[in-house]
């Protein structure tokens, strides 16, 4: 199995209830071999919310208790993030999953790189709170920017291999 944030295979899971569809996954996901987490979800935030991003620094130093993440208005919400990366986290050791495609930018989810944290539209590079714990547990990342057809298709193979 492949962890794939939900909001890239059309789950109005979003800061503001949309999604952020991607094809080939989506075609992909006909195969049975992905599981969906939205770590903001998981940590319990509504569906709209106002958008949130890490505050002086990254998803790592969130984890170092260094950084938080807070929403437009400066509300805290740094607990939900950790909650809901823990439980994807959980979801990924219950089934064994050594990969994951998560969706670049995001305060959760993002691999390479995030906002940072001005809501400026500004990013910088560094990973999001559930990337962060993700690859701290030795699980390879990828993104919607990074995937390409064959890549998952070898991701894929490998994947069916090992059940």
């Amino acid at each position: 199995m492949i962890v794939v944030s939900a909001c890239l295979l059309g789950h109005k899971t979003k800061y503001d209830g949309g999604s952020n569809p991607n094809a080939l996954l989506i075609k992909y996901n006909e195969r049975g071999r992905f599981i969906t987490v939205c770590p903001e979800c998981l940590g319990q935030l509504p569906v709209p919310r106002l958008p949130a991003e890490i505050q002086e620094g990254t998803g790592k130093k969130v984890w170092s208790g260094k950084a938080c993440v807070k929403n437009m208005q400066g509300d805290d919400f740094t607990n939900n993030f950790i909650r809901g990366a823990n439980k994807a986290l959980q979801t990924v050791q219950a089934y064994k999953i050594r990969v994951a495609i998560l969706k670049e930018n995001s305060p959760s989810c993002g691999v390479c790189t995030i906002y940072d944290g001005s809501f400026a539209g500004r990013k910088i590079k560094g990973s999001g709170v559930c990337a962060a714990l993700l690859e701290a547990n030795g699980i390879r990342l990828y993104t919607e920017k990074n995937i390409s057809e064959a890549l998952l298709e070898k991701l894929l193979v490998e994947d069916e291999m090992e059940d």
